[in-house]
């Protein structure tokens, strides 16, 4: 049996060619459609000679094209490297060599800071350029570059006879690199069936028992009277989108795409095409869609799941769905680039949850302490979170970083986070936050997830990103860098008690900035270093001494 992305597309494509694959911008794309534009990339990758291990780049944003990319990377056996946009020439220098990419296939959009970066990454041999709805016409074209169109040119669609592709292992692997909150990104290297089992599907949801037949996704799919329409927002450069992607066309659902996230146009695809799960990642998106739905009151009738993940989402922001969506059923899932899929709670109206989610019980997810022994349920106890069973081989080119996090537990390789959690009477997890982002105010530790669920409640803020600064009595006092509502003058009186009537008082921001905007990561992580910078460079507009 192939455990291989690849393999599992293409047992959907074979069990329902003609059925809906994935819509973008009003195209439309069957499985077989789909299949075989990335037959004929695939057999230009080969045409070239790249093959078997070949690390290909894929800079684009959420499109047909992108998919069509990481389908043909995976089908000549091949490892797909999705890359950030957002990213400068200089940090993309840095993942170009880091990464060992030997070809990459880009949106036009993106010519500017590419072409910038290949003067420094000679190892970058292929280019292959993407027309991008969102450029805006004056891009510069990359003279080396291959247009996307002639790529694809005269190349074979099939996949059979003398068009085969290798035969593919579950051995293959899959490199994702994680965008990270501080310090430089690194490659997480995955088996692809170890990344399929815990990330698109290769566990049974309800039982938790592995699935056991490559084919039981593309079966029970082809079986369902009715696909399902999944509204995927988050970005593809990260697993929170690329994986449920997978996951969705491997059982034969459709999936919506939009070029970029905004609030109004997703509403407007939602009334249009009537999906019934929407993906999102935490607040930065559940904020500005709960809104935008207050003032355009769209046809939003079939929505009947809103999955979220890789970032916080605040109590405060779920029940806002929950006043709009009574019967919405909200999920909250805790994972990362480095654990996979880790556990998932589901939200109740009016129970705010501070800090990272809870989780129930699952064998793979535990908590230990610092010498890698699992914390027992009634213990109570905190420590670190830890992922067992089909977790990654390490990170790319570089075991010191590996072996700070991939270690030895119960006699099995485990993944130890650096995410505080705690265990409780039932099993069950709670996440307290990352333990480097721990703010040490007078000895007492402060989980700053918790304290921006809390400020991010009051009706003066939009968004807030809290972080520690220097403090010569506290050694660190708790700060936050924020956004406030448009035309609001905000009420820091106010944001004190409210605060304060939900955190013990050494948890409280004792310096504000406002920001007009706080940035994040495309995937909605709070970008630390930016808001560490931005708090050093300017004075704080309040103070509680």
């Amino acid at each position: 049996m192939a455990y291989t992305f690849a393999d599992l597309f293409e047992h959907s494509v074979d069990a329902m060619p003609d059925r809906l694959a994935l819509i973008v911008s009003g195209e439309e794309v069957t499985y077989r459609e789909l299949d075989e534009r990335a037959n004929r990339l695939a057999h230009y990758f080969q045409s070239v000679g790249l093959g078997v291990g070949s690390h290909i780049g894929i800079q684009m944003h959420n499109s047909i094209e992108a998919m069509v990319a990481v389908l043909a990377a995976f089908k000549i056996r091949g490892v797909p490297i999705t890359v950030n946009y957002r990213y400068t020439s200089d940090e993309l220098v840095y993942l170009y060599e880091n990464a060992d990419l030997e070809a990459l296939v880009f949106h036009r959009g993106f010519a500017e800071r590419v072409a910038g970066a290949l003067v420094s990454a000679p190892r970058v041999k292929y280019v292959i350029e993407v027309p991008d709805e969102l450029a805006l016409g004056n891009e510069p074209s990359i003279p080396a570059a291959v247009a996307y169109a002639d790529a694809l040119g005269n190349q074979s669609p099939l996949r059979a006879g003398e068009h085969a592709f290798p035969e593919r292992s579950g051995d293959d692997v899959y490199v994702l690199y994680t965008g990270g909150t501080t310090g430089r990104p690194k490659g997480v290297v995955w088996r692809q069936e170890d990344i399929w089992r815990v990330l698109a599907g290769g566990y049974d949801f309800y039982s938790g028992e592995p699935i056991g037949d490559e084919y039981q996704q593309s079966r029970g799919g082809a079986a369902a009277a009715e696909p399902m329409r999944w509204c995927m927002l988050p970005p593809l450069i990260h697993t929170s989108a690329l994986m449920p992607t997978f996951n969705a066309l491997f059982s034969g659902n459709t999936v919506i795409f939009e070029p970029k996230f905004d609030a109004a146009q997703v509403w407007k695809v939602v009334a249009e095409y009537r999906p019934q799960v929407m993906v999102i990642t935490g607040d930065a998106m559940g904020r500005p869609l709960v809104e935008a739905h207050h003032e355009l009151q769209p046809d939003a009738s079939s929505l009947a799941v809103l999955a979220s993940g890789a970032a916080l989402f605040s109590g405060s922001v779920k029940d806002a769905f929950f006043d709009v969506f009574p019967n919405l059923m909200i999920s909250d899932s805790v994972g990362s680039s480095e654990t996979g899929f880790g556990g998932i709670g589901f939200a109740t109206k009016g129970l705010e949850q501070r800090g990272g989610p809870k989780v129930g019980a699952n064998r793979f997810t535990v908590v230990v302490d610092d010498d890698n022994r699992v914390l027992e349920p009634g213990s109570g106890a905190e420590g670190w979170l830890a992922k067992l069973g089909n977790v990654p081989l390490g990170y790319y080119n570089d075991p010191v970083k590996s072996a700070e996090i991939f270690r030895e537990v119960n006699g099995a390789r485990a993944v130890v986070t650096g995410d505080r959690a705690r265990i409780e009477d039932d099993g069950s997890v709670t996440l307290l936050g990352r333990g480097n982002m721990v703010v040490n105010t007078g000895g007492e530790k402060v989980f700053v997830e918790e304290v921006e669920a809390v400020v991010k409640a009051h009706p003066d803020i939009y968004d807030a990103t809290v972080i520690g600064i220097a403090d010569e009595r506290w050694g660190n006092r708790v700060a936050a860098v924020l956004r406030v509502r448009d035309g609001v003058e905000p009420d820091f009186d106010s944001v004190e008690k409210h605060t304060r009537t939900q955190l013990a008082g050494y948890k409280i921001p004792r310096s504000f900035w406002i920001a007009d905007e706080v940035v994040r990561a495309p995937s909605g992580k709070p970008d630390y270093r930016w808001a560490k910078e931005f708090s050093q460079n300017s004075d704080p507009v309040h103070r509680i001494d």
